[in-house]
């Protein structure tokens, strides 16, 4: 693709740079940009540079957050007795949407995977051990993908969690095995929650 200004072609390399745009599709984020007056410019720009400087983790849960807590962990009326475990802030989101759960959640930031390298060391398993022993906590829902790394992730914190007493849970199979739960449609994601089973490993 060539470019008659290099600050154009720099901005399309920049947008391209996100995931899932490509060149073609930046280059028109960047001329619409362009036409627009450079006050939406400069907003755009601010918004950017105060959501990068200003975002953090949750202190409790690893979601993002504006402040050492999230809106979701300092909401009183949701069931501080109940929680959510997910891999990732997508999932929270994906969640969120169905409407269907009122408890809080656990960021795990990834699943256990010996192939990519990701131990249970990587995750912030220890943090939820703490939350566990620390908290009035009764349930614990795994929401995690249905893979073998999912059910490998679940099977090693509901170990870590036996000397607890958690009920522990699992979203029913209404997202298919291999399916990554952030793609998963508001109505399935939203049933599985509601018709969450409990968890039992081979032991039990």
């Amino acid at each position: 693709m060539n470019f008659s200004s290099k600050l154009i072609e720099e901005g399309v390399n920049a947008f391209a740079s996100l995931p899932g745009i490509g060149k073609k599709t930046a280059l028109r984020l960047v001329l619409h940009l362009i036409n627009q007056p450079t006050e939406v410019s400069e907003q755009f720009s601010e918004a950017i540079q105060k959501m990068r400087q200003g975002i953090r983790q949750c202190s409790k849960c690893y979601n993002l957050a504006d402040e050492p807590v999230c809106i979701i962990c300092k909401d009183r009326g949701r069931d501080q007795s109940v929680i959510c475990i997910v891999e990732n802030i997508r999932d929270v989101m994906a969640i969120e949407e169905t409407n269907q759960f009122r408890g809080l959640y656990h960021v795990l930031g990834g699943i256990i995977s010996p192939i990519e390298g990701v131990g249970p060391a990587d995750l912030t398993i220890d943090p939820l051990v703490d939350r566990i022993a620390e908290e009035d906590i009764k349930e614990v829902i795994m929401a995690i993908s249905p893979t073998i790394e999912g059910d490998t992730t679940i099977f090693y914190i509901s170990k870590r969690l036996s000397a607890h007493e958690v009920k522990i849970s699992t979203i029913a199979r209404g997202v298919s095995f291999g399916g990554e739960l952030e793609y998963a449609d508001e109505l399935t994601l939203g049933r599985s929650i509601i018709a969450r089973m409990p968890y039992r490993t081979k032991e039990d």
